[in-house]
C-alpha cells in the first residue's frame, strides 16, 4: 500500500466509525467535497498536508492521532 492508499483507508475508517459520509465530512472540516471525493476515489495522488490537517480538524482529532495507525506503518518504499 503507498501513502495514497493509505490516507484513503484512513479516511474511510476515521468516517465508517463516527458514522459520518463523505461529503458531511467536507462540511466538518471546511473543506470542498471535491477534494475529499478525489482523495478516495484516487485522483489526489498526493493531498497535501494543510489538507489532512482540516479533515482531522473536522473528525476532532490531531494530526499525530490520524497517523497512528497500522497502515502508516507498513507502507511500501515510494521511491524505487
Amino acid at each position: 500500500m503507498n501513502m495514497a492508499e493509505a490516507t484513503k483507508f484512513r479516511i474511510e475508517q476515521l468516517c465508517q466509525e463516527r458514522d459520518l459520509n463523505f461529503c458531511r465530512l467536507a462540511t466538518l472540516s471546511g473543506i470542498p467535497y471535491t477534494t475529499v471525493k478525489a482523495i478516495i476515489y484516487g485522483d489526489s495522488k498526493n493531498p497535501g498536508v494543510v489538507t489532512i490537517k482540516k479533515i482531522c480538524d473536522g473528525l476532532d482529532i490531531s494530526v499525530v492521532d490520524f497517523f497512528d495507525s497500522d497502515v502508516f506503518r507498513n507502507l511500501e518504499q515510494e521511491i524505487k
